[in-house]
Parts: C-alpha cells; sequence; structure tokens
C-alpha cells in the first residue's frame, strides 16, 4: 500500500460574493480533481437551472436546494490531492456555516484561502473573518486577490487590494511578511492550477502551487495527554473498553491514566493494558489518533461519553464555571444572561448558563464596544461567564487549544459558538 500523503484541512473564507465557490470548483476542474461525471452532472444542473457556461460558479450556493433536488454533489468537504499533500477542502458556503465549521472542530482548518474580489476590495465580513481566524487559531493564511479578469488584470488594483489588506492583517496580529497575496481569477482560471498569460507583472505562485508550500501543522504531542471517552464498552475475556480520539498529547501501553470528572466528579484511575487502533495492537498512540483500549481498574460504570482522560500526573481540568469569548450565529430572538442551552465541548454535551454578559467585542477588529450588554443577537461576539450544570471538563486556550472550543445548541441549532479563555477549578 502506497504511503498516505500528509494531510491538511484548508478553509476558503471571504465575502460571500467574492468568488470562493467559482474558485473551488475551478481548483477541482482544472487540477483533474473533480471527474467528468461529476462534470456532467453539473453541467446539467447548470443548463436546467440557466446558469450554462460555467458549471461550477454556483455549486455551492446551489447545496442547500440541490440537497432537495436530491443531487448528490456536496463539494462542501472535498478531497484534494497535490503533489505533496492531500487536502480536506472545506468551502463554507454561509458566512455562519465557517464560523460552526471552524468552531465545532469537524474540520478544524490548519490554514486558509481567504477569497478578496479585486473589484470590491476589503468588505465588512473579509475583516470578520479575519478576526475569527486569528480568534480560532488559524495560524497559516493565503490571499486570494479574485476576480482579476473584472478589473482587466490591472496591476494598480492588485497593489491596492494588496495594500489596504496588510494594514488589516497587521492591525489584527498577522505577520504581513509570511502572508502570500495571489492575482487570481477563478472564472477564467488564471493562477488557478495553471500559470496566467494575462498578467506578465505577476511573479507569484499559482494557488496549487502556493497550497504545496503550506507548512504541515505541528501534531500536539508536547502538550499534556488529552483522549475525550466517545463510548465505553465491555468486551468478554478482555474488560473495559474506552473508545476515543487522542486530541494531544501520547498515550503509551502501561500508562498510569485518569478519567475525569468520571460518575463521582472526581475521577477514576487505572493503567492502560493495551491500545488498538484500525484492529492491530500498538505501543503508542497520537493526537489524531482514533483508539480502543482496555483499562485495569476501571470498571464500566465509572466512566461515560463526555469523560476525558489524562495521565495522573497531569488530569484534565474540570471546571466549576469559565470565561468565553463566543459568537452569536443563530438565535431565534436575543441572548440574555439567565440562558441555558446545551454546550457541546469535545464529545460532552451538557447544559450550561449563560450567568454573565462580561463585554460585547466588534467582531472585526476585536476591540470592546460595550461593557455589559443587556443582550446579544445574531452576529454579536462577547466575552461571557459560564456555569455548567455539573462539573465539566474543558481546557483554556492558552493552555490546551484543542481542548478549549465549543458550540452551543438549541432546538436543533448551532445558537453560539466559542472558546474557553480562563476557568474557575472545582
Amino acid at each position: 500500500m502506497a504511503k498516505e500523503k500528509p494531510h491538511i484541512n484548508l478553509v476558503f473564507i471571504g465575502h460571500v460574493d467574492h468568488g470562493k465557490s467559482t474558485l473551488v470548483g475551478r481548483l477541482l476542474y482544472d487540477s483533474g480533481n473533480l471527474p467528468e461525471s461529476e462534470l456532467r452532472k453539473l453541467r446539467e444542473l447548470a443548463k436546467e437551472l440557466g446558469k450554462s457556461g460555467f458549471e461550477f460558479a454556483f455549486v455551492m450556493d446551489q447545496l442547500k436546494e440541490e440537497r432537495q433536488r436530491g443531487v448528490t454533489i456536496d463539494l462542501s468537504h472535498q478531497k484534494f490531492v497535490t503533489p505533496k499533500y492531500e487536502f480536506t477542502i472545506i468551502d463554507a458556503p454561509g458566512h455562519r456555516d465557517f464560523i460552526k465549521n471552524m468552531i465545532t472542530g469537524t474540520s478544524q482548518a490548519d490554514a486558509a484561502v481567504l477569497v478578496v474580489a479585486a473589484t470590491d476590495g476589503v468588505m465588512e465580513q473579509t475583516k470578520e473573518h479575519l478576526f475569527l481566524c486569528k480568534t480560532l487559531g488559524v495560524k497559516q493564511m493565503i490571499i486570494a486577490v479574485n476576480k482579476m479578469d473584472a478589473v482587466k488584470y490591472d496591476k494598480a488594483r492588485f497593489d491596492k487590494v494588496k495594500t489596504d489588506m496588510e494594514s488589516l492583517l497587521k492591525k489584527v496580529g498577522f505577520k504581513v511578511e509570511n502572508i502570500p497575496f495571489l492575482a487570481i481569477s477563478g472564472w477564467e482560471g488564471d493562477n488557478v492550477a495553471k500559470k496566467s498569460a494575462n498578467m506578465s507583472w505577476y511573479t507569484g505562485k499559482t494557488l496549487v502551487e502556493q497550497m504545496d508550500l503550506l507548512q504541515l501543522p505541528e501534531k500536539p504531542t508536547n502538550l499534556p495527554l488529552r483522549l475525550p471517552i466517545q463510548d465505553v464498552y465491555n468486551i468478554t475475556g478482555i474488560g473495559v473498553v474506552p473508545v476515543g480520539r487522542v486530541e494531544t498529547g501520547i498515550l503509551k501501553v502501561n500508562d498510569k491514566v485518569i478519567v475525569v470528572p468520571g460518575r463521582e466528579g472526581k475521577g477514576v484511575e487505572g493503567e492502560v493494558k493495551t491500545i488498538e487502533m484500525h484492529h492491530e495492537q500498538i505501543q503508542q498512540a497520537e493526537p489524531g489518533d482514533n483508539i480502543g483500549f482496555s483499562v485495569r481498574g476501571i470498571g464500566k460504570k465509572d466512566i461515560a461519553r463526555g469523560d476525558v482522560l489524562g495521565h495522573v500526573t497531569n488530569p484534565p481540568t474540570i471546571a466549576k464555571e469559565f470565561i468565553a469569548q463566543i459568537v452569536v450565529l443563530n438565535h431565534p430572538t436575543v441572548l440574555t444572561a439567565g440562558y441555558t442551552p446545551v454546550f457541546h465541548i469535545h464529545t460532552a454535551q451538557i447544559a450550561c448558563q449563560f450567568a454573565e454578559l462580561i463585554e460585547q467585542i466588534d467582531p472585526a477588529s476585536g476591540q470592546v464596544i460595550k461593557q455589559k450588554p443587556d443582550m446579544l443577537k445574531n452576529g454579536d461576539a462577547a466575552k461571557v461567564r459560564i456555569i455548567p450544570t455539573k462539573p465539566i471538563v474543558i481546557e483554556k486556550k492558552s493552555d490546551i487549544p484543542h481542548m478549549s472550543s465549543f458550540a452551543v445548541r438549541d432546538a436543533g441549532n448551532t445558537v453560539a459558538a466559542g472558546v474557553c479563555i480562563d476557568i474557575v477549578k472545582k
């Protein structure tokens, strides 16, 4: 079996009308990652919808309609292979999908392509997405100045957008010298997978070349061990077998471990006997590994989904309350103190109360705009104090970022999302 290429999650973000979808479609097609058969389906769909001529320009925007029509082309999570890496491309069609995707961590982005149109330049959403990337710890960024065809491949226009973006990046706290700016057209295919003949002044890379220059994210093996439990099985002849994915640190056979909060709320200790991955016994597990492991000293009733395993020498943090930075995404009315929805934190689901709205923050700049707001509405960002209805494991973003983010759900909607910045320990 060929060795798998290293993997990177890449999210495409930017203002809704700046051509992300067209760009992703073009990228998949020009690089041979969109099969002819899929393209045929798209052509037919395009014709039906009177959008003939450019098959994938509208694919992302049509996702909802397509699902209703039963067309199964969902490019919102698309595998993409370059000479060096295998990418999962995450296109968040809507502004809110992006935030939800980023925070719930189902597809924690390692890097982002921020698409900004040469026609409009920097817009409000461009600023918000940049601020969110910073808040959520996206370290690597590619700026794609798109729609160059619409400004007749004008270098002056590209330079203007670049200057505006650079001052914005500096304000938010990115290192500008590390961020490449590409002059492209998703519509025409300039500098996406193929070098453009229309901009002799442009000396930069194509998007595909630039993607291969991204750095592989470091596995957080040097952080303390954190393994959220997904399920617990009792297997005859083996005993208790918890299952989960290592988020940070390393788990080895014979390790002395503790699972918290556990049934009693003070943690249960045990010793790891064996570790299995893909039905093979392994001696140690690293971040990203989905494993089952047998453990001596822990009964099936002692632990459950949502508990977190760590080493006895550095147990996971149990929070009595915590401070978080949140963004309100989809609340039916307004969010006020006292509201107690369900928080999804790693594998745990637990009701938590918004005990206090500390301050409202401008999502485009991160500046405080109001102390102790009475309420928050959709699109607002804020710092809040949260009290869980029972003890929960969460970590500070500054300590273990991989264990700090959460989504807030109510009646089937993701109401808000956020990240923990401080903890009052139990």
